[in-house]
């Protein structure tokens, strides 16, 4: 995993260096932040393949800046905090974030969700430098061909149909409301968007679900929004 690089970003500069140093012990190259928006300058300069993220600091924090790097990158990001309580974690995985671990932590076990995260990015194939095949548990996307297809058979999609599941897919986990799919997909504000999104909606399940009253995939969460199921 040597060639890996990894963000780190934390304003406690003796946290920074600390984790630096047992990612450099394991063989990653890394580069550090102390804030979400050097991180963010730092993502447009350098090819990351991973953030460990802290959720207070100043400026931008751990969730902007998660939601910011959500909208243009998939790459993989654990959220570090020194709160326990459940809701730091819900609110960093709803938004995006892959993994989550508490401060104190064991050096061992970062440098082991690290790993975890970064096979899971590669072998999964949505790692950006690759053939840009996403899969999930059977559905593909392959971007390059712009088609989806469910146990090697291909789907019938149209280019709408085929662009929300691209979303979706691309951000596997992460809740879209309504608003922001028709926005991102239709580019134009989505004030009156929830039947046209659902009927769109609708259409996917019965061209990728065995059950769409049942959707093992494309999935609803009440008043919030869709997911595409990890």
């Amino acid at each position: 995993m040597n060639s890996y690089t990894v963000l780190v970003v934390d304003d406690d500069k003796e946290i920074r260096d600390a984790i630096d140093i047992y990612l450099r012990n394991e063989g990653f190259n890394v580069l550090k932040a102390q804030d979400g928006i050097e991180a963010m300058e730092i993502l447009q300069q350098h090819e990351v393949h991973l953030i460990v993220l802290d959720v207070m600091m100043p400026r931008l924090d751990g969730i902007a800046t998660t939601c910011k790097i959500r909208e243009e990158k998939n790459i993989p990001i654990i959220i570090l905090s020194a709160k326990s309580e459940d809701t730091d974690k819900i609110l960093g995985l709803h938004i995006g974030a892959d993994d989550y671990v508490t401060k104190p932590f064991q050096p061992l076990e970062l440098i082991a969700r690290v790993k975890s995260q970064l096979r899971r990015y590669m072998t999964l194939g949505t790692y950006e430098g690759s053939e840009k095949v996403i899969e999930l548990n059977g559905l593909a996307l392959n971007e390059a061909a712009k088609e989806v297809t469910l146990h090697g058979e291909v789907v019938k999609l149209t280019p709408i149909e085929y662009k929300i599941v691209e979303l979706l897919m691309k951000h596997a986990g992460r809740v879209f409301s309504i608003q922001e799919i028709y926005e991102r997909v239709w580019k134009e504000p989505g004030y009156n968007a929830e039947n046209t999104v659902a009927v769109h909606i609708r259409k996917i399940r019965e061209k990728i679900e065995i059950d769409p009253k049942h959707p093992k995939y494309l999935k609803v969460v009440w008043g919030i929004g869709y997911k595409m199921e990890k």
